[in-house]
């Protein structure tokens, strides 16, 4: 997983790019606005730094994860997912995402439930 995200901000550097407290940031992972994972030697919760436009979450990426969850995807294979290169695209869904093409990826995602 950390091989396919190439950067990483821990909570604590979401909560000061947001410009909220770092409960909020916590408030965000429980509601799916954004996904963590445990990486490095000690284990810190990090979000993927593509997430982020600029000082705000990406806009199409809470739909996307919420689709991706509806679908059966753990965290760990919904952030999978969306970093992995996919030739039909072409590029990442996470691109696809950053490029306005929300609708193609989440139609994509639901397609991945059945």
């Amino acid at each position: 997983m950390e091989s396919l995200v190439t950067e990483w901000l821990p909570l604590p550097d979401v909560a000061a790019l947001l410009d909220i407290p770092v409960t909020r940031v916590h408030s965000l992972i429980s509601d799916r606005s954004l996904l963590a994972f445990r990486i490095g030697e000690r284990k810190i919760r990090s979000v993927p730094a593509e997430f982020f436009v600029e000082n705000d979450v990406l806009d199409s990426l809470k739909g996307t994860l919420v689709v991706l969850s509806d679908a059966g995807f753990s965290d760990e294979e919904a952030i999978s997912w969306l970093f992995t290169e996919d030739e039909s695209l072409p590029g990442r869904p996470i691109d696809a995402l950053k490029a306005g093409r929300k609708t193609e990826i989440r139609r994509r995602a639901q397609a991945l439930a059945w």
